[in-house]
């Protein structure tokens, strides 16, 4: 395939992440910033409520948890069901598009975990020649 055949099939997609206007720009930082990555990832080991979920994504506040959850409830990511019990119960779940988007975070993450070695010898090696310590 060459570089022109590559462009028209880029312009031919309905939506680009790279244009400014795009609104895939949102769920994206909704996908990729620190607690919704987190957020997906602890949901894709099963079903969690809030507060067990607040647990499992660890540093994270309510109010952040609250809006991230808002955020890929709104984009389809996660199911949030409501129990009519007496105190009210409310379990988190990804939807089939959440379950896809989280599957393919694990893998960066997985290979970042696995790769920290050489990303902390990197770190050390840029802060050595940069006098930073």
């Amino acid at each position: 395939m060459d570089n022109t055949q590559e462009l028209s099939e880029e312009q031919e997609l309905p939506f680009n992440v790279f244009a400014k206007a795009c609104p895939s720009r949102g769920t994206l930082e909704h996908v990729t910033g620190r607690w919704g990555a987190l957020t997906l990832g602890a949901l894709h080991e099963g079903s969690l409520r809030f507060n067990e979920l607040r647990r499992r994504v660890d540093g994270v506040s309510e109010k952040m948890l609250s809006q991230t959850l808002h955020a890929l409830e709104r984009d389809g990511l996660v199911h949030r069901e409501a129990q009519p019990t007496n105190p009210p119960r409310v379990d988190y779940e990804l939807t089939p598009l959440g379950r896809q988007v989280a599957e393919r975070l694990l893998t960066l993450i997985h290979f970042l975990e696995g790769s920290m070695g050489d990303v902390l010898e990197a770190r050390e090696r840029y802060d050595e020649t940069r006098g930073v310590r």
